[in-house]
């Protein structure tokens, strides 16, 4: 048995100004010097290493720091996508269309380039990559600290962002990205760092991409991306593997969200060890109880949001040992780890979250785990 329950968070932080307007620059293909962005992005990473070692968290990351967003920095080491996909707001949203209208006049709907797969795919960056693993590996290095891991886009979730236009289905255009994206899981774990999957397709993209669909066929596509994303991880370990589920990371009524009931079964089928599932979102902070019923296979870890990433309020610590304990008495101290709802920064330079209070949340975290890790 595990004496204290572990730390760790979803993966994306608040990148500085100066490196949020770099990886702009990139995004919308303008003239930038790549020398100063691959120093930017080192110093960054080193920052946020430290900052989140500082703090107390256990299982860290590189922040995400060189990625303009956590799906379509993709299009930059895989070619084969251009122009522009359409965008689609979540059903909810559309209820609200008041709501709707005064997020997009508040400037909190992120700008930033998200093409169409419009030809064959092919890799054609593996230089970005590379970079990211030494960053990261070095910035361990220079702390001593053994415990990372490093995020990247599941085949579904690149299909949901950057739709297709030139496969002849959708099964054909994520075989395809599955085949390519295996080769950065295989890089990133090689490395000795654990790779987390972000899987929003699994539960956002039903209330977005997949609106118009029944939850019946909905749960057949999820399960054609689970099928794709297995076999990208066939040569990975299954402890070296983190899947993150999420209903979106916005403010909004959430009141089309797909239960977790009808989505765990087939998430249990992912070969992975950790799961982080969105769990202090409102519309699904109850849903603890489904682990009653559905039994985490032992072999499993669950790794539930115990704070927010929409708000800037900054959860007690008792509040975050309280939702640890209620999971307590559905899954075994060794089978949980404390995390968070979602990144902080999911698309650079947009987000919610002050970055001085995104630290103060993560701080509660590792307090109030430590709290419920002498009460469980």
């Amino acid at each position: 048995m595990v004496s204290s329950i572990l730390t760790t968070h979803v993966g994306s932080l608040p990148r500085s100004k100066e490196l949020s307007e770099l990886l702009f620059k990139k995004d919308k293909g303008e003239s930038f010097d790549e020398n100063l962005f691959d120093d930017v992005v080192k110093k960054n990473v080193e920052q946020v290493v430290n900052q989140q070692l500082d703090i107390g968290i256990d299982v860290v990351s590189d922040g995400e720091m060189s990625k303009i967003s956590y799906a379509t920095y993709v299009k930059d080491r895989i070619k084969g996508f251009s122009g522009e996909s359409e965008r689609r707001a979540p059903a909810d949203l559309d209820d609200f269309p008041e709501y709707k209208d005064k997020i997009a006049k508040s400037g909190g709907t992120p700008t930033y380039t998200r093409p169409c797969c419009t030809s064959d795919l092919e890799i054609q960056d593996e230089e970005s990559l590379k970079k990211d693993i030494t960053n990261f590996s070095e910035a361990m290095k220079i702390t001593n600290h053994k415990k990372g891991f490093m995020n990247a886009a599941s085949p579904g979730v690149i299909s949901v962002f950057m739709p297709n236009k030139f496969y002849q289905d959708d099964d054909e255009y994520m075989e395809k990205l599955s085949l390519l994206m295996a080769n950065e899981y295989k890089a990133i774990t090689d490395a000795n760092i654990q790779l987390q999957l972000d899987c929003p397709d699994l539960a956002l993209a039903r209330h977005m991409s997949y609106k118009s669909l029944s939850d019946e066929d909905f749960l057949k596509k999820a399960e054609k991306q689970i099928e794709c994303l297995n076999n990208a991880l066939v040569d990975i370990p299954a402890d070296m593997i983190r899947m993150h589920i999420c209903w979106g990371n916005y403010e909004g009524p959430h009141t089309h969200d797909i239960s977790l009931e009808k989505i765990l079964p087939i998430i249990l089928k992912a070969k992975v060890k950790y799961l982080l599932i969105e769990s202090s979102n409102p519309r699904h902070s109850h849903e603890w109880k489904i682990f009653g019923d559905i039994k985490l296979p032992h072999y499993k870890v669950l790794v539930p949001g115990l704070i927010d990433s929409t708000s800037n309020f900054v959860e007690h610590p008792e509040v975050v040992a309280d939702r640890l304990i209620q999971f307590s008495t559905v899954v075994p101290k060794d089978q949980l780890m404390a995390g968070t709802d979602c990144g902080f920064s999911t698309f650079a330079g947009f987000g919610k979250i002050d970055e001085n209070i995104c630290y103060e949340k993560l701080h509660a975290l590792v307090q109030g785990t430590l709290l419920a890790s002498k009460v469980i």
